[in-house]
């Protein structure tokens, strides 16, 4: 079975539940990772189960970006992965708001 690719994202396409103890993250990526699956999981916690994310193009305003969204996270810090056993950063998730984060230009975008 193939497993089909979304097509870009327009504004308006994503929604986001936030609350008292639920946050969401946006990382935003170069284009080089458009399509790759991008995983995150809660620091400090050993063998804790990856969330994983695609990286899509993203159109709003008149511009095109690459991201990848995570809704529905619980509040606290998150590690993001660049592979299996590499750490690209840390970011921290507020409940009821949007964290952000820019892949840094260190980070290798051709996985």
């Amino acid at each position: 079975m193939t497993e089909s690719v979304p097509g870009p994202s327009r504004s308006g396409s994503v929604v986001l539940n936030l609350g008292a103890g639920t946050g969401a993250l946006v990382l935003h990526t170069p284009v080089g990772l458009d399509g790759q699956e991008i995983e995150i999981s809660p620091r400090g916690a050993p063998g804790a189960r990856r969330t994983h994310s695609q990286v899509r193009e993203r159109r709003a305003g008149g511009s095109v970006q690459y991201a990848a969204v995570y809704p529905g996270l619980a509040a606290g810090d998150y590690v993001i992965w660049r592979d299996d056993t590499a750490a690209v950063a840390t970011v921290t998730v507020t409940g009821g708001e949007v964290a952000s984060y820019r892949w840094p230009p260190s980070a290798r975008a051709d996985r």
